[in-house]
């Protein structure tokens, strides 16, 4: 977060009276205490108006970074301002690993987990669901604390910061695995959709790469673990990369994680972008929406039908599977996804257009938007496609009732 109080993306101007970083948990409380209005920026990598306020804008950066492993419960405990870059490799170190995580290192954990964020794969849960405690500071400043298996922990992980401000989040971990990347070139998307299912599950992480233009997916990622062997020669026909692949046809693919096939640590493979290199485009927009994973290749085919209305406004768009988790606003609650995300050009006019022609094409099948990134579904629609909504509204009224930790985008959403 800069000075100048935009977004990542740079789409959004946030409307902030003021900005704190605290840097310790105690001013932690007691900025949010004072305010009147309070949200958390994370690191910015939203693009709509999730993290506005006109209140007091929080960046957690300052925290001094807390990484406690507890190898007897194979857990870590970080700050609510830590960043999947910071932590991944203290745990290799450690001989530790997360399951899953995001595309992107740089962005904060608890900014993920708010927001339902995820990696891939058809045994990987949303990112959420490493989620085993959480530490919030609630409206009057004080310190509450929830585990899973407490009454209000499946509604209260994935929040969209309408519950407080979270200080503390302790992390399921593994014992650290390496993987195996290869990038294969041009498969049908009529294959890709009458394969998905041996597709997805081909491997520890799959994601297909496309720009809904011809007939052909241009990219296969799969992120294998080394101990399955060395990479399939073909995946239904079509072929490795012979050079690393950047998602964006064109770009330096040695921005990118290890590919060719070549074993590396788990946080070596499975985020997309290697820690410290400069993230997708750079200039660009964001939007995702998943769907049941039983709809998924009925879905894959209407935007394929459909996709001279949106495609003149991508860079790159991304199809990824998620498992289903007990998470009340997780994009993947109690269902198998498939995710559809897209990566638009920085035309706002033009991504918008887009943004609804791929709403009305995948109509059909009730999609869930990522709370964080762009649609234009109406709030009364996105709350319909929740089951725990009121359960989760009437937990927002108990740990927030004077509605400090709302904003209007939040509101409108999930409030009205």
């Amino acid at each position: 977060m800069s000075d100048t109080l935009r977004n990542w993306a740079g789409n959004i101007e946030f409307s902030a009276a003021s900005i704190a970083r605290p840097a310790s948990v105690d001013e932690l409380s007691e900025t949010v205490r004072r305010a009147d209005k309070v949200r958390v920026v994370g690191s910015g990598h939203s693009f709509n108006r999730i993290a506005d306020t006109e209140g007091t804008l929080l960046s957690l950066g300052q925290l001094k970074r807390a990484i406690q492993i507890d190898p007897d419960s194979r857990t870590v405990t970080v700050d609510g301002g830590a960043t999947y870059a910071d932590i991944a490799p203290t745990l290799h170190e450690a001989g530790l690993a997360l399951a899953n995580v995001a595309s992107l290192p740089n962005i904060t954990i608890a900014g993920a987990v708010v927001t339902a964020t995820h990696g891939s794969g058809d045994r990987n849960q949303n990112l959420s669901a490493a989620v085993a405690a959480l530490k919030f500071v609630t409206a009057s400043g004080e310190i509450v604390s929830l585990r899973r298996g407490d009454a209000d922990f499946d509604g209260a992980v994935v929040n969209l910061g309408a519950l407080g401000v979270i200080a503390e989040m302790t992390l399921d971990v593994v014992p650290r695995f390496d993987v195996r990347q290869t990038v294969y070139l041009d498969l049908p998307a009529a294959t890709v959709i009458k394969n998905l299912d041996a597709l997805t599950s081909s491997a520890y992480s799959v994601s297909h790469f496309t720009r809904w233009q011809g007939t052909n997916i241009g990219q296969v990622w799969v992120k294998a673990l080394a101990s399955a062997g060395e990479p399939a020669a073909d995946i239904l026909g079509a072929l490795p990369a012979t050079a690393p692949c950047h998602p964006i046809p064109g770009m330096d693919g040695s921005l990118c994680t290890g590919q060719m096939g070549v074993p590396g640590p788990w946080h070596e493979r499975l985020f997309h972008f290697a820690i410290g290199n400069t993230a997708s485009a750079g200039a660009e927009l964001q939007s995702e929406f998943f769907v049941s994973r039983a709809n998924a290749p009925a879905a894959i085919a209407a935007l394929h039908a459909a996709q001279d209305q949106f495609n003149s406004a991508l860079f790159i768009s991304e199809i990824r599977s998620v498992a289903a988790d007990t998470l009340w606003l997780s994009s993947a609650y109690e269902q198998d996804t498939i995710g559809f995300h897209f990566t638009w050009q920085p035309d706002w006019v033009k991504t918008i257009a887009a943004v609804r022609a791929v709403e009305l094409a995948l109509a059909p099948f009730n999609p869930r938007p990522h709370w964080a990134k762009l649609f234009t579904l109406p709030g009364a629609q996105v709350q319909s496609l929740y089951p725990k909504m009121d359960a989760f509204r009437h937990l927002a009224q108990r740990m927030d009732p004077g509605g400090k930790f709302r904003n209007a985008f939040v509101t409108d959403l999930l409030f009205t």
